[in-house]
């Protein structure tokens, strides 16, 4: 299946990634942004908070935006 990634981590991109059926959010954000932290992180999905645990579906929207700034006081 193929989704949209938004990262908006260090100036931020988007592209389409392939991701394997029965993705789950926390999956992709492991393999797309390291271990996982979702307290330091606001995970979307199509726009709404999503939990660790949802399935993708082909054609999702998924970003991943960091809480704080490394470095921000």
């Amino acid at each position: 299946m193929k989704v949209l990634l938004i990262s908006n981590d260090a100036g931020g991109y988007a592209h389409h990634v392939e991701a394997p059926e029965n993705t789950t959010v926390q999956q992709m954000f492991e393999r797309h942004v390291g271990r996982f932290h979702a307290d330091s992180y606001l995970i979307r999905v199509n726009r709404q908070p999503a939990p660790a645990d949802q399935m993708l579906r082909d054609g999702d929207r998924v970003s991943f935006t960091p809480l704080k700034i490394e470095g921000a006081v």
